[in-house]
């Protein structure tokens, strides 16, 4: 009940028994429960409008599935980065096609095998320049 403990609840009734006296009490408590029936009666009239207004498909739809509470960003973003992480794990594990068969595009880097001998200058020679690497 809007987050009164019972408590709270005495020290407010004895608050409004101070304040507005024995002799009014009786008259605003008539007050407050005219209120509270006038707000369920434009609670439930507003609720028939719009099943009246929407038709079935009210009664077909599933709020668990629109409860923003279900919402976890943790989650979302977790999953999201697994998608990615899983779909380069698939592309990892699919063989790679022979490297005599393969030319280097020009989009490809050439990979440095330790084993392959290194080519000396010879004397006056300059090394090879790169101006793309600079």
């Amino acid at each position: 009940m809007l987050g009164i403990n019972g408590g709270e609840f005495v020290v407010l009734a004895i608050l409004a028994v101070l304040i507005l006296g024995p002799e009014k009490l009786p008259e605003y408590a008539q007050q407050l429960g005219r209120l509270v029936r006038e707000l369920r009666r434009m609670a439930t009239g507003a609720k028939e409008q719009l099943r009246e207004e929407v038709g079935d498909e009210i009664a077909d739809l599933d709020w668990r599935k629109l409860d923003p509470r279900q919402y976890d960003p943790r989650k979302i973003i977790r999953d999201a980065l697994l998608d990615d992480f899983d779909d380069a794990i698939n592309a990892a594990k699919e063989p790679l096609p022979d490297r005599s068969q393969r030319a280097i595009s020009a989009g490809d880097s050439p990979k440095y095998d330790a084993a392959a001998p290194v080519a000396q200058l010879a004397a006056g020679d300059r090394a090879p320049y790169d101006s793309e690497a600079t």
